[in-house]
């Protein structure tokens, strides 16, 4: 049976707009719950580490809200690279997140054939919190104030020795800062993680430290530790009668950041969605206590902040990591 002009026609036009439907099929595909099965939040530290406790937080926050389980995968090693290669290959779907530290923008610079591009490769979905270091000398060193170090290590050049626990770890790029904004020299002694530099410091093998509060608060109080300054840009609530390193060396800022990143191409609703349930976790007393307890102020704020500041920091670190001709272990 031939068709009527009036129902061919109605046919033709209903046709037509099959492919401008199926332009939109994306966005219908992740108008569906999400997240629609347990993610995976990969670390690239070994458990117990100093951040651990962080995320772990983050995750049964977000599981709570979220209705599926967050859970805290470790993938140690290449100085958090493992980790992160892992995210970088996952599905763009939400479900494999990425913890993000000063690591990640450090190593843009100081690896140089990485198989990705961090800044590229990962999409930022929430800053956590933001720690201040603590430039910290042993009680033996005769100085009691950032210029008295400053005078004394160029009286004395190479005297100081700096412990670092690693290559290329936040603590040893704030000191390589420092020498690079100050123009003094110091032995750098770098350990396999912070406990064993603190442990030398503390007897006297090293002078200089750069490290979080939370490390050596405790030894600062007793008197087994003096410190000088603290890293950030604002004087820490933990220590208030420490002045910041900015207030001798103007312009000089060295703390540590935590966040959240996911694989680029992640769409932007689910994007959108975490940063919104994360920043709501910053409202709760509890939550925000916790945060308080490991010595940080929170990093609120859009995707795009935390996108900002990971593109200062690997700008602010190259710097360093060329001065002072830093090459991976």
């Amino acid at each position: 049976m031939i068709p009527s002009r009036r129902r061919f026609l109605h046919l033709a036009a209903g046709a037509a707009t099959l492919p401008a439907l199926s332009s939109f099929a994306p966005s219908f595909a992740w108008a569906q719950p999400y997240p629609t099965r347990p993610v995976r939040l990969l670390v690239g530290y070994a458990a117990g580490g100093p951040g651990d406790a962080l995320i772990r937080l983050t995750g049964q926050w977000l599981s709570e809200r979220l209705g599926q389980p967050f859970l805290v995968e470790n993938r140690p090693g290449a100085g958090s690279n493992i980790a992160t290669e892992a995210v970088v290959k996952a599905p763009a779907d939400g479900h494999t997140l990425l913890y993000v530290t000063p690591a990640n923008a450090i190593n843009a610079t100081l690896y140089p054939k990485l198989s990705f591009d961090f800044i590229r490769d990962i999409a930022p979905v929430a800053g956590l919190i933001r720690v201040p270091n603590v430039m910290v000398v042993h009680p033996a060193v005769p100085v009691a104030t950032i210029p008295e170090l400053i005078a004394y290590a160029k009286a004395n050049p190479d005297k100081l020795s700096q412990a670092a626990g690693g290559i290329g770890t936040s603590g040893h790029l704030a000191g390589e800062l420092f020498k690079m904004m100050t123009g003094i020299k110091m032995v750098l002694v770098p350990y396999r993680g912070g406990a064993p530099a603190l442990a030398d410091l503390l007897v006297g093998q090293v002078q200089v430290y750069f490290g979080p509060i939370s490390a050596t608060i405790e030894q600062i109080k007793a008197g087994k530790l003096r410190a000088l300054a603290v890293t950030t840009a604002t004087r820490a609530d933990e220590l208030p009668n420490v002045p910041t390193m900015a207030e001798f060396v103007p312009g000089y800022e060295a703390s540590t950041f935590q966040g959240i990143g996911a694989p680029r191409g992640t769409p932007a609703e689910i994007v959108d969605k975490l940063n919104a349930e994360i920043n709501s976790a910053f409202a709760d007393p509890k939550f925000r206590s916790r945060l308080a307890d490991m010595g940080g102020t929170v990093l609120s704020g859009a995707p795009a902040d935390f996108g900002r500041l990971i593109a200062e920091e690997t700008g602010k670190w190259a710097k360093v990591v060329r001065f002072a001709g830093i090459r991976p272990e």
